[in-house]
């Protein structure tokens, strides 16, 4: 798909135990790992993801989970012995947990905290302000706009997060920081071509975002 991405060919059409042999060494030396989006639901699938985490969990690899990820992860969710940083929007909340979210903030923030906490894990709750948790604080991010509701931007994130991961940015830090610089980086978009937002876009600004000050200060005035 793109020229600038190194992949690894695996066997068969979607991923399954199988192909965990040729992974090990990846998954062995990699700082961090981001598992879900375009991974599937196939049985085979659900059952290697939680291979791939039994096996992360030796290494105490930072992971973060996301899309197809986190639903494999909602039929066998336990505390998992790594950094776990999990990023769901509603929908995703919702098969992921069982529980229905208040419209109101502030009762949103409380679930989201409860169940960050029974996880042990940082939850990255997308939405129009989102909420995130490591179970003990919360923080809202009032980044982003209605543009980046296109498929795409949310994979955008997870790969923004798993950098500062693999950086050495607590799981907490991460989430809160890859919050802002990916919905900062839609709101440039959104000034110079409106809301019609393509994942891609995000790429252009995201760099800016993070090593110009003034791109912060920016954004927080266009807040008010």
């Amino acid at each position: 798909m793109s020229p600038a991405l190194i992949t690894v060919k695996l066997k068969g059409k979607h991923l399954s135990s199988s192909n965990l042999l040729s992974l090990k060494e990846q998954l062995e030396s990699a700082t961090a790992v981001v598992l879900g989006p375009g991974l599937g639901l196939h049985s085979e699938t659900k059952e290697a993801t939680k291979e791939i985490l039994e096996q992360l969990e030796k290494t105490r690899t930072p992971l973060l989970l996301d899309a197809d990820g986190l639903k494999a992860f909602a039929e066998f969710k336990r505390k998992l012995d790594c950094p776990l940083v999990l990023t769901p929007h509603t929908r995703e909340y919702e098969i992921l947990t069982g529980n229905a979210l208040s419209n109101n903030l502030e009762e949103k923030a409380q679930e989201v905290q409860k169940m960050a906490r029974k996880l042990g894990a940082t939850i990255l709750l997308k939405g129009p302000v989102d909420v995130v948790s490591n179970g003990v604080a919360v923080k809202f991010n009032f980044t982003g706009n209605p543009g980046m509701t296109v498929g795409g931007t949310g994979d955008v994130l997870s790969g923004v997060v798993g950098g500062l991961l693999a950086m050495g940015a607590d799981s907490f830090s991460a989430a809160i920081a890859g919050a802002f610089i990916n919905g900062a980086a839609g709101d440039f978009v959104a000034v110079e071509k409106g809301h019609h937002i393509l994942p891609t876009d995000l790429l252009e600004w995201i760099p800016h975002v993070m090593d110009d000050p003034m791109c912060h200060l920016e954004v927080r005035l266009n807040q008010f």
